[in-house]
């Protein structure tokens, strides 16, 4: 079966920096909703556009085709009385970005009596490889289409 809209795409894959330096592996394999539903990246859908399973590619991405390029407005430094007990670096908490909208920041540091947070992608502003295998392409369910994620093994639950 090709990878076409509305199949689901089971992928073994390793991200790393173009340089070399390995950030990701699949040790499960990842399952994704093909077709324009925000399930993995627009340039890794157009990739696999029309392949089968056992495919295999390596796609070398720009910022801007991966998480994005680096976004300085959206650094916070905020004091930590405004925080719960037990902030640590790394926790993530939902705030507002500029446009007022829901966002995730991670904590960066903490300094004294401040908090630094960082609302960019952990990986935003860096060019990626992508190292992808098709290891399985089947129709996505009616239920799968209409909630726009695929569901079960390697899937979201419910």
């Amino acid at each position: 079966m090709n990878i076409e809209k509305d199949t689901a795409v089971t992928l073994r894959f390793k991200v790393s920096e173009i340089g070399g330096k390995l950030i990701e592996e699949s040790k499960e394999p990842m399952v994704y909703l093909h077709g324009g539903y925000g399930n993995t990246l627009p340039k890794i859908e157009e990739a696999l556009e029309g392949k089968t399973r056992g495919y295999q590619t390596t796609l070398e991405l720009q910022p801007e085709d991966a998480f994005g390029l680096r976004d300085e407005a959206l650094l916070r430094s905020i004091p930590k009385s405004q925080f719960p007990p037990g902030v640590k670096v790394g926790g993530q908490l939902e705030g507002r970005d500029n446009d007022g909208k829901v966002h995730a920041f991670t904590v960066t540091k903490i300094k004294g009596d401040t908090v630094l947070m960082d609302g960019n992608h952990p990986l935003a502003g860096k060019a990626l490889r992508f190292s992808l295998t098709v290891t399985d392409v089947r129709k996505a369910s009616d239920e799968e289409i209409a909630h726009r994620h695929v569901h079960g093994e390697h899937g979201h639950h419910h």
